[in-house]
């Protein structure tokens, strides 16, 4: 079977089931603050376990696109080192809520791998739950007995807590787990030695291929206050990290759910690997074809082993899903947060071709067509967006090929010194890194009694300098035996973090219940004011600054989402009103923000949404849409929205595009959203099942989850429709002008336009009447082009003179110079005897580029020469040396080093430049002289 006949398999075994098949999530995660990335399947049902959102389905399943490379489930490191680890990867559940429990679940998971799947009973082993004591959990015998059906007992294993308990955090839904291993092993070796003693013992070939969770219970805080004093107290001390489970079971306590659920998870490709009987997830058709294309591209041969070169290879086919996948979610590569650790795995994948392949360009995004098209049909996606995948890839790959050989020479530079300190010298052919044989490591380690340290600071140099990921140094370091200061590096990166901004700090207590509510209700499509009543709520802190959010039984507050920001307004409590600063959604939760808690929380409330904000909001989110369908008419179809802002001020949009749009384009957009403002098209909203709303041809973002039945915003059928969960006005009239004040790029391949819409427009456009009215009144003219292009003319002309001026200014200067030339007997490096012409002086001239033409016109009018000029600009020193070729020969002096020697730190400045000519600016003027006679002793 095919990768692509196995995933089917599954999705159709599980619908025959009577489960309703779902689409994947998007890898990136929204609205929930405690995820970056989706990292398992549960992910998108998490607030049905929750209790937020009743499921449509009570059975599902789905393949689901993962993404592990930071927090807790963290395997970059084994990335492509081992064979089974991987950055992206599907999961394949089957879920249960609240409908069938373990019988059902162990029962179909054994048919299908033994019946549909094939795969070998005799090398299937399963676990179950041993119970424990602390926490008085009995063993879970339910399972036990249900996995002796099929199984035999001595394959049957008991699990402790950490392997066979499933927890989804610190608190809520958590159960115990039965998982199935596979053993690959040949039978010879299966004779040799029990699989069963190698279950859950990291052995490559004995591995986890399904896990089953039975959700029974909810953990919930027994005492936070003492765990929060005992977290606070220790959670900078070693043992805190083997400490914290066990204080967590301290101060929880463990609840039966009201229903059980069944939520599963199967990795794809290990599963391919056992069905395809391979050694390797890499060796299967998931990756053998991206594989190939690497030789293609490169020259090189992969060769199955453990060597650099194998491994770069497989760091290669693992690391481009994870990188396209993402950004087609809608996660572009950046400074921060989940785009950090995009540019942090691309530049991994770099690091390997570059060093490991031989390959010195772009390799990457050439792999895109394959990737795209062998998940067209599963996750389309990316080739409906493989043109912009592959620029923005394209763009990060070229941007860190700049500086990867200068990070990778000053890694070596500093390694070899390192080296020396024990007496073994560098490389003569150059490089250290991967250079260094085994005995010499031994022979320092024996010396050092441990490995050779990487400071902190310099792996901060190399992440701050040339944009090398800690991770990445760590690697470096790895492959010749060293480590990193970890420590150190995270203190200059708290250090420079602390320059530029406050660390967000955020300590949020535990809900709080007001009143006991069964559901949440969203009313503010149709009103702005209800009557409601307080379901919970907490406190949080954030930049020092103390909050409360509180969630309401039915809210016409909308919460800020797809671009919109979210609602304020004001809670009337018995008279006591309080204000309303924000609205958001914490999966699907709707939070509303306030400065202080009513003293009757209880009681009925008022809530009403301040109108006049979001009438406005939705001028700006109405516009948008139609902003979006004239650019798409006026630049091409390939415009999706990667981005935007609507509040009552402005709106902003970010779109795929490759080109800065011209004035000529800019103004077709304006005119076609202003005619359509003018048309006064209704705005008609639809409650309809998706696949209806994309077959009228709604665009969808890509990057958003959507339900089966979806909101649709049609504005003229053969104009805009959209699926969009935001606030819109009822005709396009209301909104009355639009015009775009800015369009610039912000990424690779990605524009922004800013625009405004209704009073905000008018205001600008007034603002730009009275502006126009002023400099007419300054230049005193009716028309204030012409005067405008006559000053322009001038000024032209007048620099013409004053550069004239400024070059008879600099010739008497020269002259004057001529007259002070002294003349130094020196020694070349060869030893002979030289004479040479040496000018010192401070000069009286209006800019740096002065001295420059002044050292440079001496070339013309003194053979052997060091010329050395210095000027008070401004109050700020500027320095120029100037050394004939001649010289530089004769005595291997260098204009460049002798600025960033000996000039720039006596003025407390910088510069640079060639070995004949160079500069320096700085803050200390009273040195000048000083540089003078420094240099001339140099001399």
């Amino acid at each position: 079977m095919t990768a692509a006949q196995i995933r089917q398999a599954f999705l159709d075994f599980f619908q025959s089931k009577g489960h309703t098949i779902v689409p994947s999530a998007p890898i990136v995660v929204k609205n929930d603050p405690t995820l970056l990335f989706t990292n398992a399947g549960m992910n998108q049902f998490k607030d049905y376990f929750l209790g937020n959102r009743t499921p449509e389905h009570t059975r599902v399943a789905d393949t689901q696109k993962c993404l592990r490379v930071s927090g807790k489930h963290n395997d970059l490191e084994e990335v492509g080192v081992d064979t089974y680890h991987h950055t992206m990867f599907e999961m394949l559940g089957n879920w249960s809520f609240g409908d069938y429990f373990k019988k059902e679940a162990i029962a179909w998971s054994w048919e299908l791998l033994t019946e549909v799947l094939k795969i070998d009973k005799d090398k299937l082993y399963v676990t179950v739950f041993e119970g424990d004591a602390k926490e008085q959990l009995p063993f879970d015998q339910e399972a036990y007995d249900e996995w002796k059906k099929w199984v035999a007992e001595d394959r049957i294993l008991k699990g402790n807590k950490k392997d066979n308990f499933w927890e989804m955090g610190d608190t809520g839904p958590c159960g115990p787990c039965s998982e199935i291993h596979v053993d690959c092993r040949s039978a010879e070796e299966r004779a040799q030695v029990d699989g069963a003693t190698l279950v859950n013992a990291d052995h490559p070939q004995v591995i986890e291929i399904w896990n089953n969770v039975f959700m029974q219970f909810n953990r919930v805080w027994d005492n936070k206050p003492a765990f929060d004093t005992w977290d606070k107290a220790n959670n900078t001390t070693e043992e805190y990290k083997k400490e914290r489970p066990a204080k967590l079971v301290e101060f929880t306590k463990l609840e039966n759910l009201p229903a059980t659920h069944v939520d599963t998870g199967m990795g794809f490709e290990r599963l391919v690997r056992v069905i395809q009987g391979k050694q390797s997830n890499y060796d299967t058709d998931i990756f053998t074809g991206t594989i190939a294309l690497t030789e293609q591209i490169t020259g090189k041969t992969y060769d199955f082993s453990d060597s650099k070169m194998a491994v770069a290879f497989r760091v290669l086919a693992d690391h481009i899903r994870a990188i396209s996948f993402t950004i087609a979610d809608g996660q572009l590569p950046s400074n921060t947060g989940a785009g950090y650790v995009i540019r942090r795995i691309l530049r991994r994948a770099v690091r390997y071709y570059y060093s490991y392949l031989d390959y010195k360009q772009p390799l990457m995004h050439q792999l895109l067509p394959h990737i795209a098209g062998q998940f067209a049909t599963v996750f389309p996606e990316l080739q409906a967006q493989q043109d912009f995948v592959t620029k923005v890839i394209r763009e990060e790959e070229e941007s860190f090929l700049r500086t990867l050989e200068k990070g990778i020479k000053r890694f070596d530079e500093y390694y070899a010194a390192k080296l020396a300190e024990y007496g073994v010298e560098a490389n003569a052919s150059g490089g250290i890194l991967g250079t260094t044989t085994q005995e010499v490591i031994a022979q320092i380690d024996r010396q050092a009694q441990q490995p050779i340290v990487i400071d902190g600071k310099f792996a901060f140099e190399l992440n701050d300098t040339y944009g090398f990921p800690l991770d990445l140094t760590a690697l470096m370091a790895q492959e010749v035996n060293a480590v990193v200061d970890e420590t150190g590096f995270n203190a200059e990166m708290k250090l420079q973090k602390d320059r530029s901004r406050l660390a967000t700090v955020i300590d949020t207590e535990d809900w709080v219940p007001v009143n006991d509510i069964e559901k949440i209700t969203f009313v503010g499509y149709q009103d702005l004011l209800v009557d409601t009543r307080v379901a919970r709520y907490r406190k949080v802190k954030a930049k020092g600054k103390e909050q409360y959010q509180l969630v309401l039984e039915t809210t016409p507050f909308y919460a800020e989402s797809g671009g919109q920001v979210g609602d304020t307004g004001v809670l009337v409590f018995d008279g006591e009103e309080i204000a309303v600063t924000d609205t958001r959604k914490e999966n699907d939760l709707i939070i509303h923000f306030t400065d202080k808690l009513p003293e009757a929380i209880a009681g009925t409330v008022t809530a009403k949404v301040d109108w006049e904000t979001r009438m406005l909001t939705s001028y700006n989110h109405t516009a948008t849409h139609l902003m979006h369908a004239a650019l798409r008419q006026v630049l091409g179809n390939h415009v999706a929205q990667k981005g935007s802002l609507v509040n009552n001020e402005v709106l902003r949009f970010d779109f795929s595009h490759f080109a800065k749009m011209t004035d000529e384009e800019i103004r077709r957009v304006e005119e076609i959203v202003n005619e359509k403002i003018r048309q006064n098209i209704p705005v008609v909203i639809k409650e309809m099942p998706k696949e209806e709303a994309i077959a009228m041809g709604a665009m969808a973002l890509f990057g958003e989850k959507y339900g089966n039945t979806v909101r649709t915003v049609v504005i003229d059928p053969a104009y805009s429709i959209e699926l969009c969960g935001g606030t819109h006005v009822g005709h396009t009239g209301m909104i009355g002008v639009f015009t775009i004040t800015s369009e610039g790029a912000v990424a690779a391949g990605v524009r922004r336009i800013e625009a405004l819409t209704g009073p905000e427009a008018i205001r600008h456009f007034s603002d730009k009447v009275r502006q126009s009215k002023q400099i007419m009144e300054l230049l005193k003219a009716k028309d204030p082009l012409k005067a405008i292009e006559k000053l322009i003319e001038e000024k032209a002309a007048l620099e013409k003179r004053i550069e004239s001026m400024e070059a008879r200014q600099l010739v008497g200067i020269r002259n004057e110079l001529m007259q002070k030339d002294e003349l130094l007997n020196v020694k070349t490096t060869a030893g002979q005897e030289f004479a040479i012409n040496f000018i010192g002086d401070i000069v009286e001239v209006s800019n740096p580029d002065a001295l420059k033409k002044l050292c440079f016109d001496f070339k013309n009018h003194l053979r052997d020469h060091v010329v050395v000029l210095g000027a008070n600009i401004g109050g700020k020193p500027h320095v120029a040396v100037g050394i004939s070729d001649t010289v530089v020969a004769a005595m291997q002096l260098d204009a460049g080093k002798i600025i960033k020697e000996t000039v720039a730190p006596l003025i407390k400045g910088g510069g640079g430049g060639q070995k004949t000519l160079a500069t320096a600016g700085g803050q200390d003027a009273g040195k000048l002289q000083e540089v003078i006679e420094k240099v001339k002793g140099l001399v």
